[in-house]
């Protein structure tokens, strides 16, 4: 009796990320294409895009699993520069926290922008060892994440993993929440929900 593959995490950096655009945009529309994401090909192909500019970050890392040839899932990120940004979603992780909180904690931090896994994966593990191989050398243990409301899910698997809710929009707006690793040295400061 064939005993089943274990997914195999690579971390990789710039251009071997680059190399494999493919396949994570095909993970990706896998993963985010049910709700609450509801991303579509479109939404998919900017992800590529934005992935090409993202690699060239400053600490720029992924991780990948991989079974054989296949890309079951990734997780990627980058070091947050100072002053604290102020497009995407990052205005409303500095209004959740406060100006000067979100500059002493969040920059020179490593920031997880994508977790990612194939549904037929969900369940074995391997986000969780996704998120820990992408972390693993984060600044002074330093990493935090965004991610929405709306994904009780992924915020349970979080908590699940250690991470520390710094944020508490409404359960029933459409607001950001701002996660900190179970290594973050500020994670005992974050206050806890009404």
């Amino acid at each position: 009796m064939n005993s089943p593959v274990v997914p195999v995490v690579q971390v990789l950096a710039g251009d071997d990320v680059l190399a494999r655009t493919e396949a994570l945009r095909s993970v990706y529309v896998d993963a985010f294409g049910a709700p609450p994401w509801n991303e579509d090909e479109e939404k998919a192909a900017e992800f590529a895009e934005r992935l090409r500019q993202d690699a060239r970050r400053p600490g720029f890392t992924a991780a990948l699993a991989l079974s054989g040839r296949d890309v079951l899932g990734f997780a990627s990120g980058w070091t947050t520069l100072p002053p604290f940004p102020t497009d995407r979603c990052y205005p409303q992780a500095a209004a959740g926290l406060g100006a000067r909180r979100a500059n002493d904690w969040l920059c020179d931090a490593f920031e997880v922008d994508e977790l990612a896994v194939r549904p037929g994966a969900h369940g074995s593990g391997l986000a969780g060892r996704l998120l820990a191989a992408v972390t693993a050398d984060a600044p002074a243990g330093r990493s935090w994440l965004l991610t929405s409301v709306r994904a009780p899910r992924a915020m349970a698997f979080y908590r699940r993993r250690g991470w520390a809710q710094a944020t508490h929009p409404s359960p029933d707006g459409k607001g950001m929440v701002v996660f900190l690793g179970p290594r973050h040295p500020a994670r005992g400061l974050v206050p806890r929900p009404l």
